[in-house]
């Protein structure tokens, strides 16, 4: 009974610490969701675990010497609804908190009391003299002792700790280390606010860099409240409104999301922007979801805490370490307006811009040009964020500010930092007013991992980098091509409007082609600028869908594609723009062998652009004595290919380059009525993965079977070539790559030959294709499955194109499919976007002449592509 009785205490405790967050939590989830309620929410939830802490203190009976300091964010007297609660003991010199006896025990009991009742504590027990020393030699310990506050327990010791961490503190090395911390923090975020998935307190913009700026305000005296800043001339006090304005929202975000998931979640991750999204009332249209309204205000504000972080910061530098007058010189002819400070470009007078807005572009036109500068100072970027109802339609339209836009367009060199720095600051937007609409815009198509603004900032970059020589090991041909082109200011305006008109409805090729051509006219471009300007923009799709979607072996899609780009100029431009653009998408987009697919539809165009007429035979002849060339040096005897090519029909020569012709003879040549399967690998010539070669008796369900092998060992197929030979044999050629990036393809090359012929030798049913994880993209925003199934224009193929959200084991689905019905597949197109599959196959067999069959594959097709439930 007794035993039963000392526990209650506990008992009751852990009940009303649950009860009364849970009740907090419930009652703002039910309110309105304002800056004022998650403020409350945030104190309410702090004075609540203050009030359960003070009662275990005074329960465990802690020597009256010691004292209970709230530290960290549960310090500042807020804590969000899952949020640790950080907590530092404070003893007196002379105690030792870790020697066996009553002091042991009590701060033991005490500790132990609190993860017994459910808070998560982050607690850490010291001596005065041992939070001097940690603090002396740790930045962290440092930033939580500036929040510190009493709890319980004895008022004069915590006194005692303040006064001397304050005489001990360096505020100029503190100022370093907090500066060297954010860098640090935003370059593992990307140093970008705009990802997909951010970090509502620790990516760029986010609450960190806040509190980054109170922390180093603190530590120099100068205020812990933007107000307080704003009174002490560090801001203005339309600066400080908009910090509060937002630092409030971002912490609405915030706790907001950790009710709806109920656990610590800073991420926005895709699982739960929806439903975040719908506790602030937003609702899904036909236009928009409710996730990219709430993603999109969060942007905004994240991107004016950058703007204003980096105004605060280099201000409180300056108050700090001194002021750099003496490192001023002025601009070398713009001495009236704009000054050299240490290496950052300043605003000679602070109402610069409203006494000549024409100053605004001009700002970033002599930060490219003038050598040695490196940003903008504070009083720089100040004055752009004061001056933006100065940029209005009149400004757009005045003819000094459309020749400045050019100049930075055509200047050799700092395009792609002058207009990040142009986006940062809000400039763009209000110049470029199309450019506004797809700030902080969400791209739901499972493969571009930017907003829409940085993903057309991050193409720019990419164009750009073609021209410069220290980049043209990156992409040496397209640096090749840019090294003759006359007018990259051409491919840059593309760039710009290329997806500009995402999320309006309607094609945004059309809708984009139109904007660029209003300011083409605008800008004095020549009508034949302008056309190719339009050109691109309207087409920036076309070469990616031909190189990646159809037969480029094939004389007609050539001269179709040829008919569209027009000239050898048009090329050129386009393909540049397409391989910046499919570069700037994801990081998990582009492959080499996606680069070689558009480099061969390049050359192949070029040839025709040329008037070289399409003469399949004469190209077959070619590459036949190629690859006879091969095989001599290979030491081959003359003949060797004769008893394989002999059974190949014209279609797997105009198909494959000399190279695989001469490989495949001299693998098979000893093979060619071989009843055993022949598999042989290799590193691929483009220099990633693996090729692969298959030739064994044809049956229904040979390709079904490759494909199930890569499928269960872990390898992407990226094309196939399926040819069968007069003979009844199939001879079908795989491009395979591994996730797995720390793998050598080489040492790959025994396993899948012994691997995969043991596969193939294999009788009875298909197994089932594995179920592996979807990510979680895929799960929030699934891409609905298309499938379309037309006969190719000669009427003697039909042509299957599926379009669905990419998983482990889609492909050896499809072809399960295939299999079950005897179509025989002529050629697979596979094309990767980040999580989204888009392929393409050439298919044939008798079930496709009759409609009822028709329905029937493709309604299974569905199925196996469709998500599981």
């Amino acid at each position: 009974m007794a035993s039963s009785s000392s526990a209650n205490p506990v008992v009751e405790l852990r009940q009303q610490l649950k009860s009364g967050k849970q009740a907090l939590i419930d009652a703002f989830r039910a309110g309105p969701p304002t800056q004022r309620a998650a403020q409350r929410l945030l104190r309410q939830l702090a004075r609540h675990v203050d009030g359960i802490l003070q009662q275990l203190w005074a329960q465990a009976a802690m020597p009256p010497g010691f004292c209970l300091v709230a530290v960290g964010g549960y310090g500042r007297g807020e804590l969000f609804p899952f949020s640790d609660v950080d907590v530092l003991l404070l003893l007196p010199d002379g105690v030792e908190a870790h020697q066996p006896g009553a002091v042991k025990q009590s701060i033991e009991a005490f500790i132990t009391a609190c993860w017994d009742i459910g808070l998560e504590l982050g607690s850490s027990v010291r001596t005065l003299g041992e939070c001097l020393q940690e603090a002396a030699g740790d930045v962290t310990v440092q930033t939580a002792l500036l929040e510190a506050r009493p709890l319980a327990g004895a008022r004069p010791l915590f006194k005692q700790l303040v006064q001397r961490q304050h005489e001990h503190l360096d505020v100029s090395a503190f100022l370093r280390a907090k500066t060297l911390e954010a860098q640090q923090r935003h370059t593992k975020f990307d140093d970008t606010p705009y990802s997909l998935e951010p970090n509502c307190k620790e990516s760029p913009g986010g609450l960190r860099d806040l509190q980054v700026l109170i922390w180093i305000a603190r530590a120099a005296g100068l205020g812990h409240t933007w107000k307080a800043l704003a009174t002490r001339g560090l801001i203005t006090a339309f600066e400080s409104r908009q910090l509060q304005r937002n630092e409030g929202l971002l912490k609405l975000i915030r706790a907001r999301l950790h009710a709806v998931a109920g656990r610590r979640e800073d991420r926005l991750v895709f699982d739960l922007q929806t439903a975040v999204a719908e506790s602030f009332g937003y609702q899904s249209t036909k236009e928009q979801r409710a996730s990219e309204v709430l993603m999109r205000r969060f942007y905004w504000a994240a991107k004016a805490v950058t703007q204003l972080n980096q105004i605060l910061l280099l201000n409180l530098e300056e108050q700090i370490n001194g002021s750099q007058q003496g490192l001023m010189r002025p601009i070398p002819g713009h001495e009236a307006q704009f000054l050299d400070r240490a290496g950052m470009l300043e605003v000679a007078s602070d109402e610069l811009y409203q006494r000549e807005p024409h100053a605004i572009l001009r700002t970033f036109l002599v930060y490219q040009q003038t050598p040695g500068i490196k940003g903008l100072s504070a009083r720089t970027l100040r004055a752009l964020y004061n001056a933006r109802e100065q940029m209005d339609a009149a400004f757009r339209r005045d003819p000094v500010n459309r020749a400045t836009f050019m100049q930075i367009l055509r200047q050799p060199e700092g395009q792609t930092h002058a207009f990040r720095l142009m986006n940062q600051t809000s400039v763009l937007g209000r110049y470029l007013w199309v450019f506004r609409g797809i700030v902080g815009q969400m791209q739901h198509d499972l493969f571009h991992v930017y907003t829409v603004d940085q993903h057309i900032l991050m193409v720019l970059r990419n164009v750009r980098r073609f021209f410069i020589p220290e980049h043209a090991h990156e992409y040496a041909f397209c640096s090749q091509l840019a090294s003759q082109w006359d007018k990259p200011e051409l491919l840059y305006i593309a760039a710009l409007f290329h997806d500009v008109a995402k999320g309006r409805g309607g094609d945004h090729s059309d809708l984009g082609a139109d904007d660029a051509r209003r300011f083409c006219r605008d800008h004095g471009l020549s009508k034949e600028d302008s056309e190719l300007v339009v050109f691109l923009v309207r087409h920036h799709l076309t070469h990616s869908r031909v190189a990646q979607k159809e037969d480029l072996s094939d004389p007609e899609v050539i001269q179709s594609y040829v008919a569209k780009v027009g000239d050898a100029r048009h090329l050129t431009a386009l393909y540049l723009l397409t391989v910046a653009d499919i570069r700037g998408t994801s990081p998990k987009v582009w492959n080499a062998w996606k680069g070689k697919l558009l480099e061969d539809l390049y050359r192949l165009a070029l040839r025709a652009l040329g008037g070289a007429q399409p003469n399949l035979a004469a190209e077959i002849e070619a590459r036949k004595n190629e690859a006879r060339h091969s095989l001599a040096l290979h030491s081959m005897l003359p003949g060797t290919e004769t008893a394989l090519w002999e059974t190949l029909a014209i279609s797997y020569f105009a198909r494959h380059e000399a190279g695989e012709l001469a490989w495949h003879a001299r693998s098979l040549w000893r093979h060619v009525q071989t009843a055993t399967p022949v598999v042989q690998a290799r590193p691929s010539p483009i220099g990633e993965g693996l090729q692969v070669l298959v030739y064994a008796p044809d049956r229904q369900d040979l390709f079904a079977r490759i494909c199930g092998y890569f499928d269960g060992a872990g390898f992407n197929i990226l094309d196939a070539k399926v040819h069968t030979t007069k003979r009844g044999f199939a001879l079908d050629t795989f491009q395979v790559i591994s996730p797995d990036l720390e793998l050598n393809h080489r040492d790959l090359v025994p396993l899948v030959e012994n691997k995969l012929s043991q596969a193939l030798k294999a009788e009875g049913p298909l197994p089932e294709p594995r179920r592996g994880r979807l990510s979680r993209r895929v799960k929030s925003f699934p891409y609905t499955p298309r499938i379309a199934l037309r006969p190719d224009e000669r009427g003697q193929a039909w042509l299957l194109s599926i379009s669905t959200s990419d998983r482990a084991g889609l492909l050896y689905a499809i072809a399960r499919v295939l299999a079950r019905h005897g179509i025989n597949l002529q050629l697979a197109k596979i094309s990767t976007l980040g999580e989204r599959v888009e392929d393409t196959f050439l298919v044939d067999g008798p079930a496709l002449q009759h409609n009822r069959a028709q329905l029937q594959i493709e309604s299974e097709l569905l199925d196996a592509v469709s998500l599981p439930a």
